[in-house]
């Protein structure tokens, strides 16, 4: 039996944890609240980040990082902005060989590094993969039909990692463009959040579909100027995962959206939650890893505008529409 550690006790992490057990897994997840600890223990639930799904007994929790590690393959699913934090404090821990899977999605915003770079500088002797898709936790936690990628360029990950994650209803297809998978999963999320304004503003079904496919014209320029394939961006994890979280108040990010379109502030909106709508954060990354790549991404520079330059939203959507016309290919 395969032992999988998680990172993260929260609703992804959980339900991630669900999926490995389904596949036969021995699953030890590590959360960083006590309570949601012995709430998995004890009632086989995460009532605090994922109310409504029912665990398998097996799996058990921690708040001890050490023994989440302590593993054949090792889940990352700490919030995209702590996961340096996360993975520095294991450097003298993590076992040899130990597959580290990134399941956070995002761009760090102090260096506009991607989850894998950060894992890379902070565990070099581990082999990385990324894991990303169109998923809504609660979904894969109920066993819903799901497809994701495992993306690795480390030799022999992916055959160790895909087989101990799926099952009949969560299904991986693997890949080496480790780039491209990670890309489109954290640009999504401010697209999401431009999406959700639109909704929110009333802007129609038109405005959106014409938001995702341009949003989906950014992801290609910035991704290829990273060194991704297009091909992986017209995947599960470019355009399966932006067009469901364009599309559905499950998104954190879209229902962020749509609160600000409605006109309530960014600072209530997050004060009423206990998740991440890691779109917040990763508006300023994306513009400025744009930026110095020199690819222009004039929505999520917009979102970034509205988030945390307090931009007017009117004025913004007036702007985005007043852009010189050009070729759809340029």
């Amino acid at each position: 039996m395969t032992k999988i550690g998680v990172l993260g006790g929260g609703a992804w992490g959980t339900a991630l944890a669900a999926a490995a057990c389904r596949a036969g897994a021995e699953v030890l997840i590590q959360a960083r609240e006590p309570e949601v600890a012995e709430a998995i223990n004890t009632g086989h639930v995460n009532s605090l980040f994922l109310p409504g799904a029912e665990l398998d007994p097996g799996i058990r929790a921690t708040t001890a990082v050490a023994e989440a590690v302590d593993a054949d393959v090792v889940l990352a699913v700490t919030p995209a902005q702590h996961l340096r934090e996360a993975l520095e404090g294991l450097a003298g821990q993590w076992p040899r060989d130990v597959p580290a899977v990134i399941c956070s999605k995002g761009i760090e915003q102090e260096t506009c590094a991607l989850m894998s770079e950060i894992a890379a500088e902070a565990l070099p002797e581990a082999p990385v993969a990324v894991l990303s898709g169109p998923t809504f936790a609660i979904e894969v936690a109920l066993d819903q039909p799901t497809a994701v990628t495992v993306a690795s360029q480390s030799p022999g990950v992916n055959d160790r990692v895909i087989p101990a994650l799926s099952s009949s209803r969560f299904r991986i297809y693997g890949s080496d463009d480790v780039i491209g998978a990670q890309i489109g999963g954290a640009v999504k999320n401010v697209l999401a959040i431009a999406c959700g304004i639109v909704e929110g503003r009333k802007l129609g079904d038109n405005t959106r579909a014409a938001l995702i496919t341009r949003g989906l014209a950014e992801i290609v320029r910035l991704g290829a100027a990273k060194g991704a394939r297009p091909e992986t961006l017209s995947g599960l994890s470019g355009l399966g995962d932006l067009t469901l979280t364009c599309n559905a108040m499950q998104s954190r990010n879209f229902s962020l959206g749509v609160a600000l379109g409605e006109g309530r502030s960014l600072d209530e909106i997050v004060g009423s939650r206990n998740s991440i709508a890691e779109g917040v954060f990763t508006a300023s990354s994306v513009t400025e890893l744009a930026r110095r790549l020199d690819v222009e991404v004039p929505i999520c520079t917009a979102v970034d505008g509205v988030i945390n330059h307090f931009a007017a939203i009117d004025a913004t959507i007036d702007g985005l529409l007043s852009r010189p016309l050009k070729d759809e290919t340029d």
